[in-house]
């Protein structure tokens, strides 16, 4: 079978675990170009034996026999790239979001259809074991219709303001994982958000116009609910829980640990701190995410996470955005117009 050639955009923490993924564990595929702007970036491509590095997107493009993209540069770019490469006949895979405005996102994902290629959006959570675990009980009436999903999602500390001033603020940047998850876990559609937020953690985020703790609550179409709640800093380490309660039972995925080993002394009960953050914590999603990807590219099957998925996040992203100014519930109608 006739290998798939890929080239990576962008060699920042997730375009490097991208590279790794696609190199060790596919046989099927080969990465014949990368692009960064940094010039020591080229170290990184021989590492792995990729014979193009290139440092703008065009020339990316112009690699002979690419065939898929994967766009891992940063938030301000994906539109842009994206575009480009839908135009050249590249399928696609963007990490989230695609861009940070609803109609700049539509009018991606109108490129996207009129040029006939196949786009997957990053939301790389859908396919921890755990969660997917999770998923499937639902899926099979296990816990019955849910009426309550509690999403718990705290990073072990914040990242530096000049990454906020252009990420979006926290709901786009850090809860779009989170919004993404609770339309997936719970197959159904967001009717409302009402978030209320604060600055608890440093006063620059503040400074800068973004909070750093949060409770958001989420109301499906049918009447049942989400509650997330984030912040920026856990002190003792990468927290990621998820709890669905419904009419037949309760279903939960902890946090994950390097060991489960617990040590009883007279002094306490002691044992590891969860795993550090989220490349530690959601190292075997992505390779599964990239699987589903490539079997979708492979087999014309439907993409696992489309740009739907990725348009309605961010509605639900700018509905909180909007709730914690206004302090009211806000309507995703009113956010899609």
């Amino acid at each position: 079978m006739k290998k798939l050639k890929v080239a990576v955009a962008g060699l920042g923490r997730i375009g490097k675990i991208h590279l790794k993924n696609l190199c060790r564990n596919f046989p099927e595929v080969e990465v014949v170009a990368v692009m960064d702007v940094l010039d020591e970036s080229k170290g990184i491509a021989d590492e792995f034996g990729v014979p193009n590095f290139v440092k703008d997107f065009d020339e990316l493009l112009a690699v002979p026999g690419v065939d898929v993209v994967v766009i891992c540069s940063p938030t301000d770019t994906h539109a842009d790239y994206t575009i480009k490469a839908a135009k050249a006949g590249r399928q696609i895979f963007c990490e989230k979001p695609l861009d940070l405005s609803l109609g700049r996102v539509q009018e991606v994902l109108n490129v996207v259809q009129e040029s006939g290629v196949r786009l997957m959006l990053g939301f790389n959570r859908r396919f921890d074991p755990e969660f997917k675990k999770i998923r499937q009980l639902v899926v099979r009436g296990a816990i019955g219709e849910s009426q309550i999903i509690k999403i718990t999602s705290r990073d072990p500390g914040p990242p530096p303001v000049s990454y906020i001033n252009v990420s979006g603020g926290m709901f786009l940047d850090m809860t779009i994982h989170d919004f993404d998850m609770a339309r997936y876990i719970s197959g159904k559609q967001v009717k409302e958000v009402f978030a209320k937020a604060a600055v608890m953690v440093d006063p620059e985020i503040g400074k800068a116009g973004d909070v750093d703790t949060a409770v958001i609550t989420l109301t499906f179409d049918d009447g049942s609910m989400a509650v997330i709640d984030n912040c920026r800093k856990a002190v003792y380490g990468y927290d990621q829980r998820l709890e669905v309660f419904g009419s037949k039972g309760m279903a939960q995925a902890e946090n994950n640990f390097p060991n489960n080993h617990k040590l009883y002394t007279e002094s306490g009960v002691s044992g590891d701190l969860p795993l550090h953050f989220f490349l530690e914590r959601y190292d075997a999603s992505y390779v599964q995410e990239m699987k589903e990807f490539i079997d979708a590219l492979v087999s014309g099957s439907e993409m696992p996470v489309n740009g739907n998925d990725g348009l309605l996040s961010i509605a639900i992203g700018l509905a909180a955005k909007k709730s914690v100014a206004e302090g009211r519930p806000v309507k995703i109608d009113e956010i899609m117009g």
